[in-house]
């Protein structure tokens, strides 16, 4: 097994980047994955704290965020936006919020909960899990979903920290309760990852074009696809690394 792509997500269901390597912090997410999230206007959120992906603006309700792109600039703190019906954006999401609220408001349908303001937490992120962790995925389950399907898929659906070749369809979740060696990275592999509607839009588009949960649970008897792994030892992932499993 080996690390074929990592991505992260500054700006939760927002684009993603990729990257060529990260360093892993013990009992963190991925460092500035999921650090901000969009809040809707009937979000219950309280300052520094977590809280679950109901609260924020999500592909699951708006699948044209999934045609949103992303670059992050750690040195100046400034997220650019991209996305195919909208001039690029580049602000800063800590105090140019109502610059993103003007740039995303076209986007956002009118019977949907309205963007409210941009809310951070550092160290920790928005995951969709209640605790920090990273996510992993198996490019050969990827390969039998598409089969399934009839249709490529791209990985930006699945919004995933990792991405993985070397295990069998499905193997991954075999996983569940060991640790895998990556580099010097250690990670403890937790729960499957329960998928909602947001993977059925293309990140081309921003449309559903794609029956993924209803071939899920056709298939396979559930909508699982990926894996949330804590990381129990620091230290940096890069592309390519082997991965062993304890």
């Amino acid at each position: 097994m080996q690390v074929a792509q990592i991505f992260r997500h500054p700006l939760k269901a927002h684009g993603e980047e990729e990257l060529r390597d990260v360093t892993l912090h013990e009992g963190q997410s991925m460092p500035f994955d999921r650090i901000w999230a969009v809040a809707h206007e009937a979000a219950k959120v309280s300052p520094g704290a977590w809280a679950p992906c109901a609260n924020f603006s999500r592909a699951a309700k708006v699948p044209t965020l999934m045609a949103i792109r992303a670059a992050f600039d750690q040195d100046s703190d400034m997220l650019t936006l991209s996305h195919p019906e909208r001039p690029e954006l580049c602000f800063d999401p800590d105090s140019e919020e109502a610059r993103y609220l003007e740039w995303i408001a076209p986007l956002m349908p009118s019977d949907r909960a309205q963007p409210m303001g941009i809310v951070r937490l550092d160290k920790r992120g928005f995951t969709d899990s209640p605790y920090p962790c990273v996510s992993l995925c198996n490019s050969a389950s990827l390969r039998e979903v598409e089969a399934q399907l009839g249709q490529p898929l791209a990985r930006a659906r699945w919004r995933s920290n990792f991405w993985i070749d070397g295990l069998a369809p499905w193997q991954e979740f075999d996983l569940l309760g060991r640790e895998i060696s990556i580099g010097d990275t250690l990670l403890r592999i937790r729960d499957r990852i329960r998928r909602c509607l947001a993977t059925a839009a293309n990140p081309e588009t921003g449309k559903r074009d794609a029956d993924t949960l209803g071939t899920l649970n056709s298939t396979w008897n559930h909508q699982d696809f990926g894996i949330y792994a804590e990381v129990i030892r620091s230290g940096t992932v890069a592309r390519g690394d082997k991965i062993k499993v304890h």
